[in-house]
């Protein structure tokens, strides 16, 4: 079907069944003529909580459907592609989570956002790369075990005095990049802000110039005084930021680097789930109950 079809489709199929179309920032730019909201983890999670709708559609990938439904309970939640997973997700399970408990019995456990509802359910509080210093620095103990990024884990105890425990986990995205990709940029383009996302390793993080969520990163992007800007996240975000800041010039910092998953969800996909209210997704009651307790606590914090 034409694009331009579909677009019409889709924003008419929204009016008549009362839905939201929730699009993360790494998603693919056509489709952003049916968003209702593009944002970040965190905009989006407050989104998916006030919603009036009845349908809620994410494009993005499940657990950030998850999140949406857990904070919506009532809503219909769909998933336009159900294989748009999170590999940095599934590198953390609930016997992981209760086997740092009883090592650090005395630890705070929050967990990213980037992790499955019964994984939130096992911890105490979420974050996300937008909020993770503030809400650790809200908790009352001393010691924190964060999961399940290391690199998020690394970022947060440079800019707190709480213990940091991290696991093991990575986004393969943010993992790739390294501090020679930063070296070769700034030979390019010595006069270029850098920023980079919290998921990248630290020692890309030392030699960046801003280390912002991406939502931030728009923010930093119209305050910076070079006209030419190097993004070190998931290349969906510099299109995003083409639209946003277009007096700016972007470029991927070393090659461009592409998470598969988020690349999944197209215009056909999320016209068809809404079409059929197809790829429904649903979380368990009490795993949802326990999982909104952390959600609701991290967006108490902000």
């Amino acid at each position: 079907m034409d694009e331009n079809v579909l677009i019409k489709k889709i924003n008419a199929l929204k009016k008549k069944m009362n839905a939201v179309i929730l699009v993360h920032n790494y998603q693919v730019p056509e489709i952003y003529p049916v968003a209702d909201f593009i944002g970040d983890s965190l905009n989006l999670s407050r989104k998916a909580a006030s919603t009036d709708k009845d349908i809620i559609v994410f494009s993005g990938v499940k657990f950030m459907a998850e999140t949406a439904k857990i904070l919506s309970p009532t809503k219909l939640v769909l998933l336009p592609e159900l294989g748009a997973g999170c590999p940095m997700a599934d590198m953390i399970k609930v016997e992981d989570v209760m086997e740092l408990r009883k090592r650090y019995p005395k630890a705070a456990v929050a967990c990213y956002v980037n992790t499955t509802a019964d994984v939130k359910a096992a911890c105490d509080v979420c974050i996300t790369s937008a909020n993770a210093v503030k809400v650790i620095n809200s908790l009352k103990e001393d010691q924190v075990i964060v999961v399940p990024d290391k690199n998020l884990a690394a970022y947060i105890a440079k800019n707190t005095k709480k213990e940091i425990i991290g696991a093991e986990g990575f986004c393969y995205v943010h993992e790739r990049m390294s501090p020679e990709d930063v070296v070769e940029a700034r030979k390019k383009l010595p006069h270029a802000t850098i920023i980079v996302h919290p998921e990248c390793r630290p020692e890309v993080i030392a030699l960046a110039d801003h280390v912002a969520s991406t939502s931030a990163m728009i923010e930093l992007s119209r305050k910076a005084k070079s006209k030419d800007i190097i993004i070190g996240t998931e290349i969906g975000m510099i299109e995003r930021l083409k639209i946003e800041v277009p007096e700016k010039r972007f470029y991927s910092l070393g090659a461009a680097k592409i998470c598969h998953n988020m690349k999944m969800t197209s215009l056909q996909s999320i016209y068809d789930a809404l079409l059929k209210k197809q790829h429904e997704i649903t979380v368990d009651k009490k795993v949802a109950e326990g999982a909104r307790k952390s959600l609701q606590r991290m967006l108490d914090v902000v």
